[in-house]
């Protein structure tokens, strides 16, 4: 074999071979797709809207739910996820709903309640599991994604799609002047609430294969890296959507190779690129703007 031949083959062996011969890569690798695909074009919009903590807001909320369906069945994907759903819309609800009533913003009701869940549900954990629980709830792991787990996340990513298709003019008016949209008597209360509930959705998807702290990486961190490259939301969503699946897919690969939990490299790779992003990006881009000013 030439000496050309064997660096291809090493190469090949190193991106690609643990997808080939290993099961629960190749799962892993089709639940990170899943998920980008659903979660990074969500991440967009919340972007757009300057709504970018959100995220995290519903990933913590989600907690108290996962821990109650975790003393209720275990491990369980279904329980998990389901409680991890409710508690996250309702603290969604709840903040909505003290913002209408009262003088205070959104995002101070999301962060007095998503802290007050995140707590309750650590608490929960605590009392019926260990600390080995908390770090799986907390952290999870894409490696150990089985195919219930990888089925719901399929899923959700596949109505995702879909309601963003059929919503998408008003999510696009909405996210830049919902003013405009509430007095044309579009369906902007309507396409917020979808939002939030896709939000929650994915991040509860995210949650069975990466925990709940990195879900919200996947989500968040892509997004903002592809706003220094394009600024229309259709081809900000798809590359969002395509530096999720690289991190995912290199993650991955540095989890397998240098024995490092994988959802951390997912999101590290993804936060590395975001990184190249601010420094070369073609919209505020530091050097660029260096650049321009000199």
């Amino acid at each position: 074999m030439s000496e050309g031949a064997g660096a291809l083959q090493a190469l090949q062996d190193l991106l690609f071979s643990p997808f080939a011969e290993f099961g629960f890569m190749r799962r892993a690798l089709v639940a990170v797709v899943a998920l980008s695909m659903g979660a990074a074009p969500l991440g967009c919009l919340l972007v757009l809207r300057r709504m970018s903590l959100l995220g995290d807001a519903m990933a913590h909320a989600l907690l108290p739910g996962a821990a109650v369906g975790y003393m209720i069945a275990g491990l369980s994907v279904t329980a998990m996820g389901l409680g991890g759903f409710v508690a996250a819309l309702a603290v969604a609800l709840l903040a909505g709903a003290v913002t209408r009533h009262t003088h205070q913003r959104e995002d101070a009701s999301f962060a007095a309640f998503y802290l007050i869940a995140l707590a309750l549900g650590v608490l929960l954990i605590s009392m019926r599991g260990s600390s080995v629980d908390l770090i799986h709830v907390l952290f999870g792991s894409v490696l150990a994604v089985d195919d219930a787990a990888l089925l719901l996340v399929a899923s959700i990513a596949s109505v995702t799609l879909m309601l963003l298709a059929l919503l998408y003019r008003p999510l696009v008016v909405e996210s830049f002047d919902a003013g405009f949209l509430a007095s044309v008597g579009g369906p902007g209360a309507l396409s917020h609430g979808v939002l939030l509930v896709l939000t929650v959705a994915n991040l509860v998807g995210g949650f069975q294969a990466m925990g709940t702290l990195m879900a919200v990486g996947l989500m968040m961190v892509p997004a903002i890296a592809a706003r220094f490259w394009v600024r229309d939301l259709a081809p900000l969503a798809l590359l969002a959507a395509l530096i999720a699946m690289f991190s995912g897919w290199i993650g991955l690969l540095l989890s397998f190779h240098a024995d490092l939990p994988s959802g951390p490299a997912i999101v590290l790779v993804a936060g590395v690129i975001y990184v190249l992003s601010l420094l070369f990006g073609r919209h505020d881009g530091l050097l660029r703007r260096g650049a321009s000013c000199c």
